[in-house]
């Protein structure tokens, strides 16, 4: 696996990052890709979330914190110089299989530390049986790609105002706050976070690159896609139905409809669930459908968890129907 670098060591916004992973995905023929960065305090939340219910937005203007949204799904993330976040881009089409090479290498890496860390539920990493990792993935047409966070010594002060998680995610946590339900690592080891980074890049790769100024430049333009208001806010329907639960193994999930004549005109699916697929095409086949059990059956792509993990034809159902 190859280290990506840059030429200039300087700390970029987090939407270059993202762009940073389409263009080793997208316009170079480089197989396994890894690479480590730290941004200034944002907040990323995933591609299939609404902002104003995930962000507390007048909090992070307050206090100078980003918002920005990725393509992968997932949860809502703060960030800041006290996480490492890291990006493994693997030419492989399965992005099952990406994710869980990524998954077990950063379990090799922290073991390697001395740190006894496990993996569980749909993407974390945890320490104690508390969380200090989390990950998210997208695939893209030849490639797959993975990225995640390593709480390290995050600001907990924002990270705990500048994000609003639904209870029902925190009762399904077995928790009644964020805070309760992390740990940072600088709480188990005596490594440095520098240090930290160092051993990710150079234990886990084998040999770098170092990217020139033109695809500086290409990233640069792939990233202008992350920052247009289009793409920050989402598009919603002018819902007149709005079902909302918190699935085991999914996530929570919201379903928001513009419902004429027991007939969705529009639909659009939110939450922290994560995609293998495109849950644009759920969409795209519910619209036009009559709302009872055997069309929306007959509409829906099968099998369900190949677009949205763990969900099943039957749940989906029964939450449109609020049945």
């Amino acid at each position: 696996m190859t280290n990506i670098t840059l030429p200039e060591q300087r700390v970029r916004r987090l939407t270059f990052y993202l762009a940073m992973e389409e263009y080793l995905a997208r316009e170079t023929t480089l197989d396994d890709c890894f690479f480590v960065w730290q941004v200034p305090p944002t907040v990323i939340f995933g591609r299939n979330q609404l902002i104003d219910s995930e962000v507390d937005i007048d909090y992070c203007r307050t206090h100078g914190i980003q918002t920005y949204r990725r393509k992968s799904g997932g949860g809502c993330v703060y960030a800041d110089m006290g996480n490492i976040m890291s990006s493994f881009v693997c030419r492989d089409e399965n992005v099952g299989r990406t994710y869980n090479r990524y998954i077990n290498m950063m379990l090799w890496a922290l073991h390697h530390m001395g740190i006894e860390a496990k993996a569980t539920g749909r993407n974390d990493i945890l320490i104690d049986g508390r969380k200090v990792s989390g990950t998210a993935f997208y695939h893209l047409p030849g490639a797959s790609i993975v990225h995640g966070t390593l709480l390290y010594d995050t600001q907990m002060e924002h990270m705990t105002a500048s994000i609003t998680p639904s209870d029902a995610k925190l009762t399904s946590k077995g928790v009644s706050s964020v805070r309760q339900h992390i740990t940072l690592l600088k709480d188990h080891t005596t490594l440095s976070i520098s240090e930290v980074m160092h051993v990710l890049t150079d234990r886990l790769c084998h040999g770098s690159l170092c990217l020139d100024a033109a695809a500086v430049e290409r990233i640069g333009q792939i990233e202008q896609g992350y920052l247009t208001d289009t793409f920050i806010r989402g598009h919603n329907p002018r819902h007149t139905v709005v079902r909302k639960a918190h699935i085991e193994g999914v996530g929570d999930l919201e379903v928001n409809m513009e419902v004429r004549n027991d007939t969705i005109r529009d639909i659009r699916l939110i939450g922290d669930f994560l995609t293998p697929g495109q849950p644009e095409e759920i969409e795209t086949r519910l619209r036009g459908t009559h709302l009872d059990p055997e069309s929306l059956d007959k509409a829906l792509p099968h099998p369900l968890g190949d677009i949205i993990l763990h969900l099943r034809e039957e749940d989906l159902i029964r939450l449109i129907l609020n049945t």
